[in-house]
């Protein structure tokens, strides 16, 4: 039996919009999980179940596809600098979660694609900014420190810092994938070197942290846990990798600034959080930055 490579489409057909819109409403309802899990089980527990789940997981699926995983391809190093950031990353994020709103938290966390954007325009001349590009870039930022200073007077600063220092995290792993010979690496791989660190660290940060375990589980929290761990953090993410392999890349990745909708949406009828005039501004002008900046350069 001989096999086919995937077939590679030039344009965005049902099955990639549809599959892209399910991507964005998953992980903007993921912060939403891990506010409504809060009450019962500790934030860097959670981060622990779902990155020991997430990774098993992981492992089992590149086993069955077959995919190897060396760490003598030049892949070793870079691999463990983008698992460090990764881990640190959502540690950020899920503490930060307890000083902040999900609402809040989904607009911030998307912040992520602008420190790209930026670290790559200034290491690459390739990747300088069209005037259009970077005029979104000021509309973002200029929203998000609009939205930060309304936490600051509100007292949720200090959750917004530690979301806003995870998606500058979370932007330069990108870069360090885009930068090195990550770059070349099968998705199952990079993604497995991230989830690899995270899976030993953020148990040794629950325990040091003291985080307690839970005594008893309600449907609630073992639901939140099933979704981060293998709905969002395992099936989710290759889900997105699949359409990267059969769709153009700046088409699929435009369809992110929709996650923050969907996220600060869930939040506010989910979570009965309040969504204020500063805070919908501040949405819109980070989806208008992300649609500016994933424009073509003309």
């Amino acid at each position: 039996m001989t096999t086919t490579a995937p077939v590679r489409h030039a344009h965005l057909d049902s099955t990639a919009v549809l599959s892209l819109l399910l991507c964005c409403f998953l992980w903007g309802l993921n912060q939403v999980s891990i506010k409504a899990a809060m009450p019962e089980v500790p934030v860097l527990v959670q981060l622990a179940i779902r990155s020991v789940v997430a990774f098993m997981l992981l492992l089992g699926w590149m086993r069955w596809r077959g995919i190897r995983w060396s760490f003598t391809d030049g892949t070793g190093w870079p691999g463990l600098l983008c698992g460090l950031l990764f881990a640190v990353e959502f540690g950020l994020a899920f503490v930060g979660l307890q000083y902040t709103t999900a609402a809040r938290g989904v607009v911030f966390i998307n912040t992520s694609p602008f420190i790209v954007a930026l670290v790559l325009a200034a290491a690459h001349q390739g990747e300088r900014l069209a005037p259009m590009q970077f005029g979104g870039l000021l509309v973002a930022f200029g929203s998000i420190a609009m939205a930060f200073g309304e936490g600051a007077v509100g007292g949720s600063w200090k959750g917004d810092l530690m979301i806003l220092g995870a998606a500058l995290l979370w932007g330069l792993t990108t870069v360090t994938i885009r930068l090195s010979a990550l770059r070349s690496a099968s998705s199952e791989v990079t993604l497995a070197y991230q989830l690899g660190v995270a899976a030993v660290l953020s148990p040794i940060a629950a325990v040091v942290s003291g985080s307690a375990w839970p005594a008893h589980w309600s449907g609630l929290a073992l639901g939140a846990l099933f979704y981060q761990g293998v709905v969002v953090t395992f099936a989710s993410y290759l889900l997105w990798f699949w359409l990267l392999t059969r769709y153009p890349a700046t088409k699929v990745q435009a369809f992110v600034f929709l996650t923050p909708v969907f996220g600060t949406l869930c939040a506010g009828w989910l979570l009965g959080e309040a969504i204020t005039p500063a805070l919908v501004l501040a949405l819109v002008g980070v989806g208008i930055g992300l649609a500016l900046l994933n424009r073509r350069r003309v």
